[in-house]
C-alpha cells in the first residue's frame, strides 16, 4: 500500500470514528413492522416467508396512494407519507425545493446518505440549479426532522431490528415516489434520481419500481444492503447487535427485498440511463461489493457511465472530492435528461 492509500485510509478511519453516540442495539425480528406479531419462536421462518412474498410481489410491496396534502412553504415542502408508523415525526415527510424557471421541464429529486442533517446535500442542489436543472432533496425515514425525541441518530432506519429496518426503507422508497408526484403536479416532464449511499440504495429501489425516471446518479454502490451493514466502518455497532442472532447469509436473505440485486431485472429493457459511482478507498461499501454492481450492469448490458474516486466513503464529503463528485454527476444528469 502507497503512501496515498495510506493517507486516505486514515483519514477514512479518522472521520468514520469522531461520532461518540453509536448505540448498540439489541437484536429484534421486528416482524410487528411487517404487519404481524411473532408466531411461537417460529420467527425466523416466518420472516423469510414475509420477505420472500414482498420480493415476488414487489410491485404491491412498493405501491401506495399519493398524498393530497402537498404543502409547499417557501422553499419547504411537507405532506403526510403514505407509511404510517408510530412516531408522529417521521410521518411527515420533508424536502427542500430548488426551482430553476427558466429552460426544460426537467426536476432531480436529491436523497442523502444515512445520518445526513437537515443542510445534507443542499450544496449539491444549488449546483445542479447552476446546470439548469430543478432540485427537490427530500429527508429519508427518521432523518433531520423526522427523527423521534429520542433519537440522536437515524437508527430506525438501518438497525438490528430486521422488520423495522425493512419497513424503514419501504417508506423512503415510497415517499421518494411521492415526491415525483409533486414533481409531475408542477409540471416538470423529465425526471431524474440522485441517491448517495443509503440514500442510493432507496433510489435504486425506487428506478426499479417507477418508470417516470429517465436517468440516475447512484453516488456510491453495493448489490446487497446486509453486505455494506455487515462489512462497513461505519456500521460496526448494527453487526454488533446481530451477534449470535443471525449469520450474514441469513441477514442477506431477510434483507433481499430492500437490495438493490433483487431487481436487476427491472431495468431490462428500460430506457433508463445510469451512473454508477464507487470509490476506491471505501471502507463502507467495499470495492469488491461496488465492483458486483458494476460488472452485473456491463453483463446485462444495461446502459451506464461509471465513476471511480480516488478517495473513500467520508472522505467523498470532503474538498476536493466533493467537487469532483458533485460535478460528475451533474454533468451526467444535464447531458442525459437533455
Amino acid at each position: 500500500m502507497g503512501i496515498y492509500s495510506r493517507s486516505i485510509d486514515r483519514w477514512e478511519l479518522k472521520l468514520a470514528t469522531r461520532d461518540t453516540n453509536r448505540v448498540i442495539r439489541k437484536f429484534e425480528w421486528g416482524l410487528d413492522w411487517l404487519g404481524e406479531p411473532p408466531s411461537n419462536g417460529q420467527s425466523a421462518e416466518r420472516l423469510r416467508e414475509l420477505t420472500r412474498n414482498a420480493v415476488s410481489g414487489s410491485d404491491r410491496f412498493f405501491d401506495y396512494r399519493t398524498p393530497t396534502d402537498f404543502k409547499l412553504d417557501g422553499s419547504h415542502l411537507t405532506f403526510t407519507s403514505p407509511v404510517h408508523t408510530p412516531y408522529p415525526e417521521n410521518n411527515t415527510v420533508h424536502a427542500e425545493f430548488f426551482p430553476r424557471s427558466d429552460g426544460p421541464r426537467r426536476a432531480v429529486l436529491v436523497l442523502p446518505q444515512w445520518n445526513a442533517d437537515a443542510r445534507g446535500h443542499l450544496g449539491l442542489c444549488r449546483l445542479l440549479n447552476r446546470f439548469g436543472i430543478t432540485a427537490l432533496r427530500m429527508s429519508l425515514a427518521y432523518h433531520d426532522r423526522r427523527m423521534p425525541p429520542e433519537l440522536e441518530r437515524a437508527d430506525y432506519h438501518v438497525s438490528s431490528n430486521v422488520g423495522r429496518t425493512i419497513h424503514a426503507s419501504r417508506q423512503s422508497v415510497i415517499d421518494s415516489r411521492a415526491c415525483l408526484d409533486w414533481l409531475q403536479q408542477q409540471g416538470y416532464e423529465t425526471l431524474g434520481m440522485l441517491g448517495t449511499s443509503l440514500g442510493s440504495c432507496v433510489a435504486f429501489i425506487a428506478v426499479a419500481h417507477d418508470t417516470r425516471i429517465r436517468t440516475a446518479a447512484f453516488n456510491h454502490v453495493s448489490m446487497y444492503f446486509s453486505d455494506v451493514v455487515w462489512t462497513g466502518i461505519s456500521t460496526k455497532h448494527v453487526r454488533a447487535g446481530f451477534d449470535g442472532e443471525v449469520t450474514e447469509e441469513q441477514l442477506r436473505e431477510y434483507w433481499s427485498v430492500v437490495s438493490p440485486a433483487t431487481y436487476l431485472d427491472r431495468l431490462d429493457g428500460r430506457d433508463l440511463d445510469s451512473l454508477l459511482i464507487w470509490a476506491r478507498h471505501d471502507s463502507s461499501f467495499l470495492p469488491q461489493y461496488s465492483k458486483q454492481v458494476l460488472a452485473e450492469f456491463h453483463r446485462r448490458k444495461l446502459r451506464h457511465k461509471v465513476f471511480e474516486l480516488p478517495c473513500g466513503h467520508y472522505t467523498t464529503g470532503k474538498f476536493p472530492f466533493n467537487v469532483i463528485d458533485g460535478l460528475a454527476m451533474c454533468r451526467f444528469l444535464d447531458k442525459r435528461l437533455k
